[in-house]
């Protein structure tokens, strides 16, 4: 078998088998075949794509390259989320002690953040003295105990993925469909979970910018999912603007704070609710969305949400009394407020570029290597729809950094102000099962 050959195969738009997928695969990892080879191979994929078998083949492929996380020892049906991406997403913080309090095992494993996207552990690691580094008996116990415990992602978890994502950020091929879909739902297959909730973005803060592309990609995702049997949904949801207020690591935990006492926005309460509901049915809890989604709604109000966020906090050796003191989390120390230059309705905000802007001042990072502040981030003040007077206070940087200049100026270019109103932008555009 040559490389070359699969290549060829490919361009010309032929199915490859699960053989020749996992002789790319493994080539490439064990680096008998080189990056150019690869790169020449994945533009084939992107121009002539792949049908349903290939792209499971090559997302086990994946799974095969590394570890696989087991967690057989654990009762019950283990429900797993993930998100494509987004800015302002702290649904994670939301949903784990939301589903677990209902006695749905959350075994979840997490990433740190990398440019204009945040990472759910760096939020967690705000909290003073929480831990996500557990051992395997630690994890597995905290799970079979609170129903909810979160790591950080395995270094050796699918690291096929992992060289083949960093060639494909170089080569113009991201953006291919069955590239995304195997690298996403690898990493969740390998993680163990029995079932899965995806949370695919689309708007300007997503990978997904269309929402025919956020549909293609929810559609290929839940097929890999039933092609190597995991109950698998995909709820769309959108990302034209921040999720919610707060964008920045300790400010995220204290908004997830305020959505778990019932205090949070209507976008991030009805899509922390839209994806709790769907893992609370794949778990068994209830079989019908519409009840879960009460249920959980009732469990925010009725107080039982926090006390489970407090026990989550506590159990990673992380400092509960937070939540009712949010000034035990960091804090900055410059307040920036950033000014509406004219009067009129907040038509857009540009989620991407606040995301950058969190970056800049210090809540993100450009390489991996980089470490960030736990305190920077911005505070959305005015959203879409909202009604502003000129020099009305739309958002506010938080950063340890003095000179922001250059950043003052990206957030205030973020907001767009129209004469008339927006129409009211739908939270949850569709859930594909």
């Amino acid at each position: 078998m040559r490389i070359v050959d699969l290549i060829e195969k490919k361009k010309l738009g032929n199915v490859l088998t699960k053989e020749e997928i996992d002789f790319i695969v493994n080539g490439y990892t064990n680096g008998t075949i080189p990056d150019y080879q690869i790169s020449a191979f994945f533009m084939a994929v992107y121009f002539k794509g792949m049908n349903k078998q290939e792209i499971a083949d090559l997302t086990l492929a994946y799974v095969n390259s590394g570890d696989k996380v087991d967690l057989s020892k654990i009762d019950g049906i283990k429900v797993d989320k993930h998100s494509s991406g987004g800015v302002g997403d702290k649904i994670s913080l939301i949903v784990i002690p939301l589903v677990a309090s209902l006695g749905i095992p959350v075994a979840k494993m997490s990433g740190r953040g990398l440019g204009h996207t945040g990472g759910t552990i760096d939020k967690l690691e705000s909290i003073p003295g929480f831990r996500t580094e557990l051992d395997e008996d630690t994890f597995i116990n905290n799970v079979n105990k609170y129903k909810m415990a979160i790591v950080g992602q395995s270094a050796n978890l699918t690291p096929a993925d992992k060289k083949t994502y960093a060639l494909r950020d170089v080569t113009a091929t991201v953006d291919s469909i069955p590239l995304i879909a195997s690298s996403i739902m690898s990493k969740k297959i390998a993680s163990g979970a029995d079932a899965i909730v995806l949370d695919v973005k689309v708007g300007s803060g997503a990978f997904m910018k269309s929402l025919d592309m956020a549909k293609e990609l929810a559609k290929t995702m839940v097929d890999i999912g039933k092609s190597l049997n995991r109950n698998t949904i995909a709820v769309i949801t959108n990302m034209d603007q921040p999720l919610g207020h707060e964008v920045g690591n300790a400010s995220e935990v204290k908004e997830a704070i305020k959505v778990l006492k019932g205090q949070g926005a209507e976008d991030e309460t009805t899509v922390a609710l839209t994806i709790a509901a769907n893992m609370a049915v794949l778990g068994g809890a209830y079989k019908d969305f519409t009840e879960a989604y009460n249920k959980l709604e009732n469990i925010i109000y009725n107080g039982k949400a926090i006390d489970k966020l407090k026990e989550f906090i506590k159990i990673q050796g992380g400092d509960e009394r937070i939540v009712d003191n949010l000034d035990l989390l960091p804090t900055a120390k410059f307040n920036i407020e950033i000014k509406a230059d004219k009067t009129g309705f907040i038509s857009s905000v540009k989620a991407d570029d606040i995301g950058i802007v969190a970056m800049q001042l210090g809540a993100g990072r450009k390489t991996k290597t980089d470490k960030i502040d736990f305190a920077a981030g911005v505070t959305i003040v005015k959203k879409i729809g909202d009604k502003v007077n000129k020099n009305d206070t739309i958002c506010i940087l938080h950063t340890n950094i003095e000179d922001t200049q250059n950043t003052e100026i990206l957030a205030k270019a973020a907001f767009d102000i129209s004469e008339n109103k927006p129409e009211k932008i739908k939270y949850v555009y569709e859930t594909i099962e």
